[in-house]
């Protein structure tokens, strides 16, 4: 987008084409000098579950249309990448991306666009934005208060203050919310997502849902999306939630993996070990 701009700026007489429109001028229409623009054809929005990161912008580049974010909580730097679909706000009011400032606090929606992490919405605010990481449990030391998370989309460790009275929910299948245990869930392995503010640069959790714990079990019903028996792993697409789950499973107790394929609808009994989830029972629906 901003590579376009600046080619055009430097020499009226250069002919630009958007990465996006894929289509090559008529010869004939550029001989006569008519240009015709062609459609718009953006990609659509990536699909999948989107995640809130709040943050410090840092080395904003508007030519590759990306920038680096210190993420709230003591996490890692993290490159976001922008374009025309991304939406931007400052204090509620819409803005150009161009606006947006080394330093600035952001609250900022993302999705994996493949192994990339997309800006969906950005949301500069004078106060210091909420953010929300979602991933494994490294340690929680409830003495001092203090709950470390492997962050799933950085893949780095996340430090977090849980003040007491700190909201904590097991969410997800009745046969795991049925037993609510509170900050025993916080457990080296479980799978949490926290939202979170900004005090003083440290990230301080205001709600923690409990995903899973180790010794937990879950049924998954949906079509694979994925099936690979040498290596014992199956992913299921649940129609209900949109949502996603790898599972491995030991080809040798399941004769009926020689009858999956890709697109098989399956209910599959799962229980997780702190890692992943680990098929118990598997059947063709």
């Amino acid at each position: 987008m901003f590579r376009i701009l600046i080619i055009l700026a430097v020499s009226t007489a250069a002919v630009a084409q958007s990465p996006f429109q894929g289509q090559a001028l008529d010869a004939t229409t550029v001989a006569s000098g008519n240009a015709v623009s062609s459609p718009n054809t953006l990609p659509s929005i990536p699909k999948g579950k989107s995640t809130v990161i709040g943050g410090e912008i840092r080395s904003f580049d508007p030519v590759r249309d990306q920038f680096m974010l210190n993420v709230f909580g003591g996490g890692p730097r993290l490159k976001i990448l922008f374009d025309e679909r991304t939406q931007v706000y400052r204090d509620g009011e819409k803005i150009s991306v161009l606006q947006l400032r080394p330093e600035d606090h952001a609250s900022i929606e993302t999705t994996l666009d493949g192994t990339k992490v997309f800006a969906l919405k950005i949301h500069i605010l004078s106060d210091l934005p909420e953010g929300e990481c979602t991933g494994q449990v490294v340690s929680y030391n409830p003495q001092n208060e203090e709950l470390m998370i492997n962050d799933k989309l950085s893949q780095q460790p996340i430090k977090l203050r849980v003040p007491s009275g700190t909201p904590i929910t097991r969410v997800g299948q009745k046969t795991f919310t049925g037993q609510q245990v509170g900050q025993l869930d916080l457990g080296r392995g479980a799978l949490v997502d926290v939202k979170f503010t900004s005090v003083k640069g440290r990230g301080v959790a205001s709600d923690i849902n409990i995903l899973a714990v180790p010794g937990s079990a879950f049924v998954f019903s949906g079509n694979l999306s994925s099936f690979d028996v040498r290596a014992g792993r199956l992913v299921i697409a649940d129609p209900d939630n949109d949502q996603s789950y790898q599972v491995r499973f030991d080809p040798s107790r399941f004769p009926v993996s020689s009858q999956l394929h890709e697109g098989s609808r399956v209910r599959v009994t799962t229980n997780f070990d702190g890692t992943q989830y680990v098929a118990s029972d598997i059947m063709i629906e």
